[in-house]
Formats: C-alpha cells, structure tokens, sequence
C-alpha cells in the first residue's frame, strides 16, 4: 500500500505543479512563465517526488512509465494495474484540486471548444498550433521512446543513480519544451485523462491517442534498452 500511496501523492503532484503551472501562470499578463515555465514545472514535479517518494515506490507516476518498466525487465507484471489505478486517481484528484481552485475566480469557465482548455492534450484543432493527428502520435510516441531509454539508463545499476532524478526530471523538461505546440504535452495518460474529464467535448474524445501513443513508444524503449543497451551480465 505505501508504494501505491507514493504513487498517488507523486503523480497528483505531477498534475498539480505541471499543470497548474499551465492553468494559472503560463498567461499570467507581463509576468506569464510561458512554454518554458510549465516545461521546467512538470521536470520538478518529476525531480522532486523523484528523490521524495522515489525511493518507495521506482517514482514512475505514469502508467506508460510502468509499461515501459515493465518491457524493460524493471517492474513485475502483477503490479501493473495497481500502479496505473493509483496513478490514473491521483491525477484526477489533482485535476479536481485545480478545477476548485480555479473557480474561486469570478468568470471562470472551461472552453470546450478551444485548444489546450484547462491544460487537456489534443490534436488537429485541438493542437496548441494545429498539428495533425499522424504528427501528434509520432511526437508522444518518440518522446514516450526517449524518456524510458533516460529512465533505464540513468537508473541502471552500471550508471551512477544518485543523480539519475536529475536527469529525469530535465528530460521531462526537455520534452515539453519540444512538443507543447503540438499536443501541450502528454507522455502520461493519467495527465491527459485527468484533464479532458474535466474539459470533456473534444478533447475527451480524442484522450485515446494520449493513452495509446505514450505506452506503445514506452514499450518499445524499454525492449529496446534491454535487448540493445543494457550491459550483459554474463559479459
């Protein structure tokens, strides 16, 4: 159970300070964070629940974190669903703390209609900058790819994994940076799923991609880590 609660604090903090960054101060006037400030906020999220809780349960805080784990010879099959049901809660209960929030201010309404509403992920008109489906599953696929290859290798037991949340967490970062305009970012189901509840319409609709794409890429780096770069223990 206390991994399963390090899951649930972690990935609602993910949400929390990722997407509460984008929902309350990305526009903020004069004194907006921008693209680069909610990118550098979901790598802290990541970073310090990392060295906070990472310790208890791996600090996956992501079901196709888990999956690509899991590929990689990293996580038990049998505490796949656990995890992603811990993960998928704690992100819906972090999306309900922010939609609280931000209707303690007067005029505050979710457009259903309109790219990147309450942080929801999309494609097509729903694309930060009108980026089509095909290019919105290739982006979550590779960066998905990408983060699990920095995940196994940086907490490889041959790599020095003291500093390895450290380089998580500017992974994650460096992924938002990359693809913000095209889909506001997933590489998390449990993210994209805790939104779009709450904005439903469209981008609900449309939440399949940002499950499907995230896992598959994660899978895929983490067969490709363990059958192509992890070093051979008989070796």
């Amino acid at each position: 159970m206390k991994k399963l609660f390090a899951e649930f604090f972690g990935t609602y903090w993910l949400v929390f300070g990722g997407c509460g960054s984008a929902i309350f101060a990305a526009a903020y006037p004069e004194l907006g964070i921008g693209f680069a400030g909610v990118a550098l906020a979901f790598g802290l999220t990541v970073l310090t629940m990392a060295y906070a809780v990472g310790h208890i349960s791996g600090g996956h805080f992501n079901p196709a974190v888990s999956l690509g784990l899991w590929a990689g010879g990293r996580f038990p099959a049998k505490d796949l669903i656990p995890y992603i049901i811990a993960q998928c809660i704690g992100a819906i209960a972090a999306a309900g703390t922010l939609y609280t929030i931000a209707s303690g201010k007067a005029g505050f309404v979710i457009d259903s209609t309109k790219a990147g509403a309450f942080a929801s992920n999309g494609f097509g008109a729903f694309s930060p900058d009108g980026y089509s489906f095909q290019a919105a599953f290739i982006a979550e696929f590779i960066l998905a790819l990408f983060f699990l290859l920095i995940i196994l290798g940086s907490s490889d037991k041959c790599a020095n994994t003291n500093f390895c949340g450290i380089a998580i967490g500017l992974g994650l970062t460096l992924i938002h940076l990359i693809s913000i305009p095209i889909t506001n970012t997933s590489v998390n189901p449990a993210r994209s799923l805790s939104q779009a509840i709450f904005v439903g319409g469209e981008p609900l609709s449309q939440v399949w991609l940002f499950w499907a794409a995230p896992i598959l890429g994660a899978i895929v780096g983490g067969f490709i880590y363990k059958t192509l770069l992890q070093k051979n223990e008989e070796a």
